[in-house]
């Protein structure tokens, strides 16, 4: 079946569909309020959660906008060489199975914790700002996604109505109970996600025709490993808007490389093994998490690629990030007279809806656990309360959602924002986060001489490459960042004094 012959999807199932998800969502954030007392349970839920919960919300977390909008955009153009992108996140998964038991066993409460720990307090503050970029940045374009779904299922909004209410439920949502009520909301959201969409890619690959009817609707290349490029080299993505500007992303490894290094030094993942209930189960909870990541990914760039071959005409051209949601909407409603098959299209985007919901909630509540824990508790009321953290804490998940909502305003290319928003992370903090691990002679100067090179190269890229030769300034940031802040790491602290054996073994082994 092709978009000509659709028959207009049943909305008020959609909009069914999308308010009992609403709702089951604010129930499970409402029942966990009661647990919610001390400033443990809000921002690492008490340390209790067990494996089952930790494979949920780390799957729920890892794939949001960015794979259901960015990465199946890239499907939708370039076909399964866009799980170049997802391949970087298999690999980090690989290394993060060895760092898990010790994350637990550091049990602090974020990232800037370790920051100081291991080297010092202006390595803490420096990461705290590293983290705000790429957190409130992920955030942001989640709004989009989110806003492109309403906008969808509700023609009579617009999709910057849709930010603007999603915005509003994440705050809502997110502000709440924390991590505790993340967490489970993830749980309904991965088992929803997960059996959705492993029952939709048949289906719609029957609708297409078949295997085959889908090989024959697309390019050849979208079944090559690198698609219609080769690796290590420049190619396109765009055109992604709608006057047909087009974005340069350099290369497979360029896409790989931020998505590998977003993935191991991942606050929000660091955050979710400090709550585990044990080291075993921030282990066990890993291995789950892997598989979920693979499969997931697999199919979402799957389905995008079944929906370019039912779909290649038409408006979805214009906003090919929305194929997803396009190609549930258009596909299962539009088979008339199947009741069920229009209840699994609603449930496909009800799905999507979640996904972004829920990666929503963990990049705006990371954020805001570092501005609470890392700046107003360790400098301005290190003796603030329970009720004084927790009340900032909320503060701070509305102030946060307002200045996501605000760049998400002004974002045009989904998978441009999330790579800007992987790159200063990737160059600032990972490195240096490995290093606490895995390099006892890292120093205190040297990492902080990381994460400032890390950070200033990313955010100054776009500024820098006019004034830089044409072979270097064609290169994507990622490269350039991550050299910077490794050198930087390997230089100074060989020339600075080593840590001393005390220092260092609380991340150990």
């Amino acid at each position: 079946m092709r978009g000509s012959d659709r028959i207009g999807a049943p909305m008020i199932l959609y909009a069914t569909v999308l308010g009992i998800i609403v709702v089951t969502l604010l129930s499970v954030s409402l029942a966990r309020l009661g647990s919610v007392k001390t400033k443990a349970d809000y921002l690492v839920a008490g340390r209790s959660l067990p494996a089952f919960v930790l494979v949920f919300t780390l799957l729920s977390s890892w794939i949001g906008s960015g794979s259901l909008l960015g990465g199946a955009e890239n499907a939708y153009k370039h076909g399964f060489a866009a799980l170049w992108q997802s391949a970087g996140g298999w690999a980090g998964l690989l290394l993060i199975y060895f760092i898990a038991p010790r994350a637990r066993k550091f049990a602090q409460f974020t990232i800037p914790d370790l920051l100081e720990s291991r080297y010092n307090q202006t390595a803490r503050v420096l990461g705290v700002i590293a983290v705000l970029f790429t957190y409130t940045a992920i955030t942001s374009y989640q709004f989009i996604g989110g806003g492109d779904i309403l906008h969808m299922v509700f023609p009579q909004l617009t999709a910057r109505d849709g930010q603007f209410i999603l915005a509003g439920f994440v705050i809502v949502f997110t502000a709440i109970a924390g991590m505790g009520s993340v967490a489970y909301m993830d749980v309904v959201i991965g088992l929803l996600a997960t059996c959705t969409m492993i029952a939709a890619l048949p289906v719609l690959i029957h609708l297409a025709g078949g295997w085959s009817g889908v090989r024959a609707a697309v390019p050849a290349t979208h079944f090559r490993w690198f698609g219609d490029i080769h690796p290590f080299s420049s190619y396109y993505i765009g055109p992604i808007l709608a006057d047909g500007s087009r974005e340069k992303v350099q290369s497979a490894f360029e896409i790989f490389l931020p998505t590998c290094l977003l993935m191991l030094g991942n606050q929000s993942m660091y955050q979710k093994f400090f709550s585990a209930k044990s080291e075993k189960d921030a282990t066990r909870a890993t291995v789950g998490w892997i598989i979920g990541t693979v499969i997931l990914e697999t199919i979402i760039v799957a389905i995008a690629v079944v929906g370019s071959a039912m779909y290649r005409a038409g408006e979805v051209q214009a906003r090919p990030r929305e194929i997803l949601a396009y190609t549930a909407i258009h596909s299962f409603g539009g088979w008339s007279g199947s009741k069920p098959l229009a209840i699994l299209g609603a449930l496909l985007v009800g799905a999507i809806f979640a996904k972004v919901v829920s990666t929503a909630n963990n990049y705006l509540f990371s954020p805001a656990t570092n501005l609470v824990n890392d700046i107003f508790v360790r400098y301005l009321e290190p003796e603030a309360s329970n009720q004084q953290v927790l009340l900032v804490s909320r503060l701070m998940v509305v102030g946060l959602g307002a200045w996501a909502l605000y760049q998400s305003l002004g974002t045009t290319s989904v998978l441009k924002k999330s790579l800007y928003a992987y790159t200063i992370y990737s160059a600032a903090l990972t490195p240096v986060i490995l290093a606490a691990f895995f390099w006892r002679r890292a120093t205190a100067k040297g990492a902080v001489a990381s994460i400032a090179a890390g950070t200033v190269v990313t955010v100054g890229w776009d500024w820098m490459t006019p004034h830089l030769p044409a072979v270097i300034a064609a290169r994507d940031a990622i490269l350039p960042a991550l050299v910077a802040s490794l050198l930087c790491l390997f230089i100074v602290s060989l020339a600075t004094k080593p840590p001393s054996e005390s220092h260092l073994r609380p991340f150990e082994g």
